[in-house]
């Protein structure tokens, strides 16, 4: 059993990806270059090796080799007029 917190958070960032449903909402954060990027929209399509995260900018497909995390996020805010 492995105490290396980036292995913990990964390997429940993807239990979190396997168990989520298509629309579903989420974020998730990959390796991007030598920095991270986050991926926030619901839930498109899921293969053995991506997930497709449909984003305000579009569809954004994250490899699941280069996750470091992802959660289930609630439904944006409705604007107040």
């Amino acid at each position: 059993m492995t105490t290396d917190p980036a292995a913990v958070a990964r390997a429940l960032a993807l239990g979190v990806l396997h168990d989520a449903a298509l629309g579903d909402r989420l974020v998730v954060r990959a390796h991007h270059g030598d920095g991270a990027r986050d991926a926030l929209g619901e839930l498109r399509a899921r293969t053995d090796a991506t997930v497709t995260i449909d984003t305000r900018r579009g569809p954004v497909e994250v490899a699941l080799a280069e996750v470091v995390a992802a959660k289930p996020v609630p439904p944006p805010a409705v604007r107040r007029r």
